[in-house]
């Protein structure tokens, strides 16, 4: 079993009471009925207002605070603007308490800086991007992520998202400068069944050791293979390698370079 060091990282245990609520937790059901399997219990989690809008422009906030969030991977910051407001953002590798994190278009590209991706040199790294203006952060928010400006050309900028995928975002869009933090996240070993019940996800059932009413890989005297020409699911749905993107998707056009290939 290992964990994230979070000594030296992280400067505050309670996070600020007026950003923090009471929020039922999606437990992967719907009027009861199972819609996401293995999902349910684990511990209780109080939910952050994280702010993905950014909407305070030309006023700097301070870090006041570095903290873990149990609903997120990256880590957060708790900040204080100069207006005297209170918030919370996903913190960048590197930031520490004191420093300054600002929205703005007159500043310099450095990590915690948010400013529009016209702005932003290419080969630059980012996090927490928009998809269109004023639709507030969408993408690249996780643990250990960032994405790379890749090019501007007529309006919209090209960015390498983390997946492989190359897309063309309005170059007025707004996208924080750096890396997500807690990029060890990826490397943590649970080490135990419990420890993934804590985090509320339930045992998974191999389908070969169902009866064929539960799965098409299921029934058969001792260990039979598999007996189907592509790999499924237990509703016959294919997995691995397909494709599961909408061809009419409204972002398809966007797309200038599908995902990495992922070989089994």
């Amino acid at each position: 079993m290992t964990t994230v060091t979070y000594r030296g990282v992280l400067t505050e245990s309670e996070p600020y009471k007026a950003l923090v609520s009471g929020r039922k937790r999606a437990k992967g059901r719907a009027s009861g009925k199972i819609t996401t399997r293995h999902k349910g219990g684990g511990s209780k989690r109080l939910w952050r207002e994280i702010d993905f809008h950014y909407n305070k422009i030309d006023i700097p906030a301070r870090v006041i605070s570095i903290e873990y969030d149990p609903n997120r991977t990256a880590f957060i910051a708790h900040v204080l603007y100069a207006d005297g407001e209170h918030r919370y953002h996903i913190v960048p590798e590197g930031l520490k308490t004191g420093d300054v994190m600002r929205t703005s278009k007159t500043q310099e590209p450095l990590p915690g800086a948010r400013l529009t991706l016209d702005l932003m040199p290419v080969g630059t790294s980012v996090y927490n991007i928009e998809t269109y203006p004023k639709s507030g952060a969408r993408l690249v928010r996780s643990a250990g992520n960032s994405a790379e400006v890749m090019a501007h050309d007529s309006g919209y900028t090209l960015v390498k998202l983390p997946s492989g995928t190359v897309r063309k975002i309005p170059s007025s869009c707004w996208a924080s400068v750096g890396q997500a933090s807690n990029s060890e996240h990826n490397l943590v070993v649970y080490g135990k069944a419990g420890r993934t019940r804590w985090m509320g996800v339930r045992p998974t059932v191999r389908g070969s050791a169902m009866n064929p009413v539960d799965h098409p890989y299921g029934g058969g005297e001792g260990k039979a293979p598999r007996g189907t020409k592509r790999p499924k699911n237990r509703w016959g749905k294919g997995v691995r390698g397909v494709k599961t993107r909408k061809k009419t998707k409204y972002s398809n056009a966007l797309i200038m370079q599908g995902r990495k290939k992922k070989k089994h």
